[in-house]
């Protein structure tokens, strides 16, 4: 019997069948959930898909199918609410643009364009254009699988807007008057779902919910805490809050995708020698559950192992898009 040969750990509340819409959101591992499901022949929906002819790898680079839409990684709770309301009209974001030697970036999505745009104008028509076929992959899910990864941000003082990036990492200024650091606890976390969920039950009523927490250490906080202790605090927060979740609704559901990692079972250890990437064949046997459970398996054409994932991996993951910012 191998570590992740755990048949009873996870038992589906709702079924996910090749007919169901997934729509993919947050950290490494909803990526990881994405790709398992794609492999399967599954539903899984792309709004902003890459330009035609352009190389997968620099697609990942991109943003491109990554996510449901190309809103790069969605670290908390607070961020994707903020984001449905942008979507809804109810909330326009502070220091929408981030400038850096002549190139300027979406504050609210920096990673999806390494490079920057030319101007302001092209920043906005562009998220203007994402959030339009954001709204409209929002309309068409069934499930959601959101994978929720940090409980540190950088918050706008003034009017609460959170960015994934601190300004002046990816680009921008750093400001402490204009920005500050927040770390939210279990009760801000379940306010900003609950939040969420009643947003988005306006639009799509039928919607329900997988949750996972992202295994992923920290590389780094903006805590005065050591960051091991700050990655447990964090990851324990999120952890409550998904129980506290699912016990409150039979639309939402909880799969243990962190448990699977940490367990002691693994008898090399579940990540690579960097000691925050999770091994190649441990994402696929996780995967694997994950789709046993829902009696899918992976389409014998669909190439790579589901779930498994390559060197652009790296891009959508915490260590590079929340590097801890200090003045």
């Amino acid at each position: 019997m191998g570590p992740l040969d755990l048949p009873d750990l996870y038992r589906p509340r709702f079924p996910i069948t090749p007919e169901t819409r997934v729509f993919t959101a947050g950290s490494c591992f909803a990526s990881h959930v994405g790709a398992a499901l794609k492999g399967a022949g599954l539903k899984v929906i792309d709004a902003e898909p890459a330009p035609r002819g352009m190389p997968p790898e620099v697609a990942r680079r991109f943003g491109y199918g990554v996510y449901a839409a190309r809103f790069g990684n969605i670290y908390t709770v607070r961020q994707f609410r903020q984001l449905v309301e942008e979507v809804l009209g109810l909330r326009t974001p502070a220091l929408p643009v981030w400038e850096k030697d002549g190139r300027h970036w979406d504050a609210l999505r920096p990673g999806v364009e390494p490079e920057g745009l030319a101007s302001p104008e092209q920043v906005a028509e562009m998220r203007a254009q994402h959030l339009a076929a954001l709204a409209g992959a929002l309309r068409e899910a069934e499930v959601i699988v959101f994978t929720l990864g940090l409980t540190e941000a950088w918050e706008h003082r003034e009017t609460g807007t959170v960015y994934p990036t601190a300004p002046g990492t990816i680009a921008g200024a750093w400001d402490p008057d204009t920005i500050a650091f927040r770390n939210h606890g279990v009760a801000e976390v379940l306010e900003d779902f609950t939040a969420l969920e009643g947003l988005l039950a306006q639009v799509n009523p039928d919607l329900r919910w997988l949750l996972t927490v992202s295994p992923v250490p920290l590389a780094a906080t903006a805590t005065d805490d050591h960051v091991l202790t700050a990655t447990a605090r964090s990851k324990a927060v999120l952890r409550v809050v998904c129980d506290i979740l699912r016990d409150s609704s039979e639309r939402i559901d909880y799969f243990p995708s962190y448990e699977l990692v940490m367990s002691p079972a693994h008898p090399s250890g579940a990540f690579t020698g960097d000691l925050r990437s999770v091994r190649p064949e441990v994402v696929e046997g996780i995967m694997g559950l994950f789709l046993a459970a829902h009696g899918l398996a992976p389409l014998p054409e669909a190439g790579a192992p589901a779930g498994t994932p390559d060197a652009a991996d790296a891009a959508i993951c915490e260590d590079i898009l929340l590097d801890a910012f200090r003045p």
